[in-house]
């Protein structure tokens, strides 16, 4: 591993302008990982262009700075990194738009954390460290090979650990984590500063107070409870999700749940498209297997997927079922 966070290092110093790139579906770690690699990289005199896909969603805007993603690549860029992804069908808005093309041309990086995804064969260099986050696999990048990192970059690497970790509660904590977060301290960062103000800027409308309630009496219970899912429609997407994300109005509510061990969040299109969003309890860590077998990626306990062109949703459903509580019985 130490190998490849030289290699890693020899390739940025080569680089004069590199590309950061989010996934489909980005979330606090992606967002905070690509914003703390802008910060250490831009202190490097490198010209630091972000980009995803898709609009970053409004829940995310929390994080300051998220309006500098752009949804274009630059005309010029010499190397690309791909944060907390490792997965090709993640990049279907570049693939559909021609821009993936140009993502091949040049070295691609990936740094990401989740273990079971089957990688991207065209990469030049992957890490793909089993840690907490992509924050703390950039933290040892940066560490291993002397890269100043400004406080600005470790309040990002903090928000990452903490995003992904649910505040350094989930299974997936380790005592290294912890640490980093220590050191990250010491370095400066405000642990309640950074939680004020994400907790300040994401207050919500109060129409998404009743649209809460009303996915919630939606929720559905499989294999004996173990199992929770709830089903967001093509009309209440376009409605409710640029002022949230309708699955995380209801997933922790979920998975929260006496007896469920995995909370499961449907979205259907009018193409014919699904994603879900996978969200796990310890006794039920089984996200990442479970996106994986269906075409997406993630970690244990949080993953997601997509499937286009799905012609009998009920009938998928009954597949997702089917395998997560297949999954379900083989870790009791």
């Amino acid at each position: 591993m130490e190998s490849l966070y030289t290699q890693v290092n020899e390739l940025i110093k080569s680089s004069k302008n590199i590309v950061v790139l989010q996934a489909d579906n980005p979330d606090g770690d992606s967002l905070a990982s690509a914003l703390a690699l802008e910060s250490i990289l831009g202190d490097l005199g490198k010209e630091v262009t972000l980009v995803c896909g898709i609009d970053m969603p409004a829940h995310l805007h929390y994080l300051s700075g998220w309006s500098r993603v752009q949804k274009e690549l630059p005309s010029k860029f010499d190397i690309t990194i791909l944060v907390d992804a490792s997965t090709v069908t993640l990049l279907e808005t570049l693939d559909n738009n021609g821009q993936l093309a140009w993502v091949k041309t040049k070295p691609l990086i990936i740094l990401d954390h989740h273990a079971t995804t089957s990688g991207i064969p065209f990469a030049k260099i992957t890490i793909n460290n089993e840690a907490i986050s992509t924050g703390e696999v950039i933290y040892d990048v940066a560490k291993f090979n002397n890269i100043p990192m400004s406080v600005e970059a470790m309040e990002y690497i903090a928000v990452s650990i903490m995003s992904d970790s649910l505040g350094l509660t989930t299974d997936s904590t380790t005592s290294k984590s912890i640490r980093i977060i220590a050191d990250l301290v010491d370095g400066g960062v405000s642990l309640s500063g950074l939680d004020d103000a994400r907790r300040e800027l994401m207050k919500r409308d109060p129409v998404l107070l009743p649209y809460k309630g009303q996915l919630l009496q939606r929720v559905e219970f499989y294999n004996n409870n173990s199992i929770a899912i709830i089903t967001i429609p093509w009309k209440e997407i376009e409605t409710y999700s640029s002022m949230y994300n309708p699955s995380m109005l209801a997933l922790d509510d979920m998975r929260m749940t006496i007896g469920v061990r995995i909370a499961i969040a449907f979205k259907t299109y009018t193409t014919g498209r699904v994603t879900a969003k996978i969200r796990c309890n310890s006794d039920g860590a089984i996200a990442g297997l479970l996106a994986e077998h269906f075409g997406g990626g993630g970690h244990k306990f949080a993953a997601g997927f997509k499937a286009n062109k799905v012609v009998d949703f009920i009938e998928f459903k009954k597949q997702v079922i089917a395998k997560a509580t297949e999954l379900l019985k083989e870790i009791n």
